[in-house]
């Protein structure tokens, strides 16, 4: 199958294929190669061109997808797409190479209607060539859906982590996501993955896009982790921190906390000790009731007067009179 017409030198035939590249996907530089991102159901243009630039009309170039599927394969002149078997079933019919462009060392390859699971390492390999030449390529399909308004949506960027402040709670943190549609859900995580309790989240809307904020105050040395999730597009992304809570901070609170029970119970020594005096007082004072006469004479011959008790009769309800008919004292309260 042939994409394009014959060019008349390498450069020329270079520059159409920079201008293609733009035109189906973005090229980005990668550690292990070319990295191709594409929307789904475009069309990838993988690129390999080998560095001798030489004709390799009569010559073998594979590729295969994550070292095991075969995406393509000529030899000579003779492909899948022209009788040779052995083609992945995912990428049957799908597939196709610059036959113009051989010529120039150009083994670059075309994958229609790309879908998601077409994403991964793809290996462009001259195992003849002396010596053998392998090119890596990173596929990147990306799913593009739009919202009930028709809004193409934006997945969150990576959250942005401050610690705001170390009290004598703890240390707060806060987490910041920007500009994210639809709006995402935002949470705390210890490094164990348990939720975290959280202030309530501070959300604002600005041309349909979101900003979250979310503060938490945590008390122990540890990792902890800000977790964006957009279930509508899939999306999830996160950022961790490190917290050190010093060893003086937590001293600090629990002298705080010891000095406040001393103080506490100090408050109500005192209350029990001012209370002592009028309960005594209380119960010196009794209620009695005196006979009409002469009280009886102490019964102690002693010459400690410490010792003298006067005889008491407790006071009785009731009218009743003495012995002369006249009434009964009223009684009186007196004190020991």
């Amino acid at each position: 199958m042939s994409g394009f017409k014959l060019l008349p030198t390498a450069l020329e035939g270079l520059s159409v294929f920079v201008c293609l590249f733009m035109l189906v996907g973005l090229i980005f530089g990668w550690d292990h190669g070319f990295k191709v991102v594409v929307e789904e159901d475009s069309d990838a243009v993988l690129p390999c061109l080998i560095s001798t630039k030489e004709d390799i009309t009569g010559k073998l170039f594979d590729w295969k997808k994550d070292g095991q599927k075969e995406v393509f394969m000529y030899d000579s002149g003779l492909h899948y797409n022209n009788g040779r078997t052995g083609q992945d079933k995912q990428f049957k019919g799908r597939v196709s190479h610059f036959q113009d462009q051989l010529m120039n060392g150009n083994a670059s390859i075309k994958i229609q209607n790309v879908k998601m699971a077409d994403s991964g390492i793809y290996s462009c390999i001259f195992p003849r060539l002396q010596p053998s030449q392998t090119f890596n390529i990173q596929l990147v399909v990306e799913r593009i859906l739009k919202d009930r308004s028709g809004e193409i949506p934006a997945a969150s960027p990576e959250p942005y982590i401050t610690i705001l402040d170390e009290t004598e709670d703890g240390s707060l943190l806060q987490c910041k996501v920007r500009g994210a549609s639809p709006e995402p859900k935002v949470e705390w995580q210890d490094s164990s993955g348990n939720i975290l309790p959280a202030e309530e989240p501070q959300v604002s809307e600005r041309g349909g896009r979101y900003y979250v904020t979310i503060n938490t105050t945590v008390t122990k040395t540890g990792r902890y982790r800000c977790v964006v999730t957009q279930e509508e597009i899939s999306h999830h992304t996160s950022a961790e921190t490190f917290v050190f809570i010093s060893e003086k901070l937590v001293k600090d609170r629990t002298t705080k906390v010891d000095f406040g029970w001393l103080f506490l119970a100090f408050v109500l020594g005192a209350a029990v000790l001012a209370a002592v005096p009028f309960g005594l007082r209380a119960t010196k004072r009794i209620t009695v009731c005196f006979n009409q006469g002469a009280a009886p004479e102490p019964t102690t011959t002693s010459n400690d007067l410490t010792k003298d008790i006067p005889l008491l009769q407790v006071g009785v309800t009731g009218d009743h009179q003495n012995e002369n008919g006249s009434s009964k004292v009223p009684p009186e309260i007196v004190d020991v």
